[in-house]
């Protein structure tokens, strides 16, 4: 079992804080004296963590392997870190934090269809790295199609990460700085993920 958090519907701020709640109140339950059956091994918790974060961002295990691959290799200490920021930065996952889909694979169908631009450029990688200074908007030729009717009334209540600015009027949006860790909707636990790996 991967957890809910992989689905779109419980990957937003109200659905996070209900789980910790919940999560809260079967802790005490297990202070009371209950105990736990069925406790999975270590190499099991790193399989759930693993998939878990691999659904949460919709990629390939070949993607997602590559993804951990180049953490190892370029975050040294910070790799859980590094891990985290690059999957932030995926054009896919910035176009759902943004709010203008409704899940990261609506996302990920908005941008391989080419509705979305960097810099005035269409593209139609979802993988691809968005950096400091970029500017994401919804192409011309798109704005006109179904898929962004009714957009502002769509986006209401929509947490725009700090490192990312929005202008709906002209569907445009910036990038501000770096993913900050504290932007995360749901909770990964990387590290172990990154231990899962290293086991290979």
């Amino acid at each position: 079992m991967v957890g809910d958090a992989i689905y779109p519907q419980c990957q937003t701020a109200k659905y996070a804080a209900n789980a910790s709640a919940r999560e809260g109140n079967r802790a005490g339950g297990k202070a009371g004296g209950g105990k736990r059956f069925g406790g999975k091994s270590e190499y099991g918790v790193q399989l759930t963590e693993k998939q878990k974060a691999r659904y949460t961002y919709g990629i390939t295990e070949r993607q997602f392997s590559n993804e951990v691959k180049s953490a190892h290799e370029n975050g040294g200490k910070n790799a859980a870190l590094f891990l985290w920021k690059s999957l932030e930065s995926r054009l896919d996952n910035v176009v759902f934090r943004l709010g203008l889909a409704s899940s990261r694979a609506a996302a990920r169908q908005m941008v391989s269809h080419g509705h979305v631009t960097v810099n005035g450029v269409r593209v139609t990688v979802p993988s691809y790295k968005v950096a400091l200074g970029e500017k994401i908007a919804i192409r011309d030729g798109s704005r006109a199609s179904a898929l962004f009717q009714n957009i502002k009334e769509r986006t209401l209540g929509v947490a725009v990460p700090q490192w990312l600015s929005l202008d709906l009027d002209k569907l445009e949006a910036n990038v501000l700085g770096e993913p900050i860790m504290g932007d995360a909707a749901i909770s990964l636990n990387l590290p172990v993920v990154l231990e899962f790996y290293s086991r290979a």
